[in-house]
């Protein structure tokens, strides 16, 4: 196939008839799956199902990120011609992997929530495939790592972000996007001890025992001493990664809804993740795109690559385990 094939191939989310390969059809057009992958509730045989979750109840300041599951996905529209840059292996040519839509729940009953989310990703998890998710803003991340949590028991949290989302909050119903990993650190469904936030670049006045390693220290001793010590603590136990897009500096993601000075720059986000090869990762998130705030679809893209190379992760870890 080849880029002739756009004048032949459209709407592919639709009308493609396998889950791998790369895709041809007009970047502008047709129905936008994420990387034009076939959109189906089917998880049968897939390995990955991609799925958002449009959920912003909980910002501290900017809403809109109920809005980033549909821009990321028009984002990833520019990326499914090739194989991932910077990889050894083509994850959609070697991998069945479904956009599995998104989740469905009544806004008007906020708190039953997130049981629904930790439903969804539960039968994603049931079905054999692993979990990467669109939101939504950073809370999101709880109700998925519970589900996680259930099938791997306590988890290892790798968390890129300006914030440590670790105030003190001991209500578990409330919902609040600072205090999740609080929840779960203190309901025992992640790991702290093996557990690394990178990009923090806020107060963080009690860490429970997670290793910070902030903006500065990846600034001043560089991506690859970063990934060194991530990989130290992390060892070989199974790894959640959370990505709020935030952890970027706003030069480069703008829209979201807590923007920071000082962040990573897309260049460092992306050694590092590529760099990550070979942890153990069993799923993964990018969160808070809050389009709105972001005209020229910088953070949507900047989204869009991150959860391509969490595909690309989890592709390294599948193939070579």
């Amino acid at each position: 196939m080849g880029l002739q094939d756009a004048a032949s191939q459209v709407d592919q989310a639709f009308t493609r008839d396998d889950l791998k390969g790369p895709s041809f059809e007009n970047a502008f057009g047709g129905a936008t799956s994420f990387l034009r992958r076939k959109y189906t509730k089917d998880l049968t045989g897939v390995d990955i199902a991609v799925t958002g979750v449009p959920f912003d109840q909980a910002v501290t300041n900017r809403t809109g990120t109920r809005l980033g599951p549909r821009a990321i996905r028009e984002a990833s529209t520019l990326q499914p011609y090739d194989p991932p840059y910077g990889w050894d292996f083509d994850v959609l040519s070697e991998f069945a992997i479904a956009d599995y839509g998104d989740l469905a729940f009544d806004y008007g009953h906020t708190s039953k929530f997130p049981a629904a989310l930790t439903a969804h990703i539960k039968g994603i998890l049931d079905a054999g495939a692993a979990s990467v998710t669109l939101g939504g803003d950073h809370y999101i991340s709880f109700p998925i790592l519970k589900a996680y949590a259930e099938k791997y028991g306590p988890i290892s949290l790798l968390q890129f972000d300006a914030h440590s989302d670790t105030w003190p909050d001991d209500d578990m119903d409330r919902i609040d996007h600072g205090t999740m990993f609080y929840k779960a650190v203190k309901s025992g469904i992640v790991d702290p001890l093996t557990s690394v936030q990178v990009g923090i670049r806020t107060t963080n006045p009690d860490t429970l025992g997670v290793t910070t390693i902030d903006a500065a220290e990846v600034h001043r001793r560089g991506p690859e001493a970063a990934v060194s010590r991530i990989k130290e603590v992390l060892g070989d136990r199974p790894c959640y990664l959370t990505w709020d897009i935030d952890a970027l500096d706003p030069a480069y993601a703008p829209g979201t809804g807590t923007p920071v000075w000082g962040g990573l720059t897309s260049a460092q986000g992306a050694a590092m993740l590529r760099a990550l090869a070979g942890i153990n990762i069993v799923g993964g998130d990018v969160v808070e795109v809050s389009p709105p705030f972001d005209p020229t679809g910088a953070t949507a893209i900047a989204g869009a690559h991150v959860a391509t190379e969490i595909l690309c992760l989890l592709g390294h870890r599948m193939r070579t385990t």
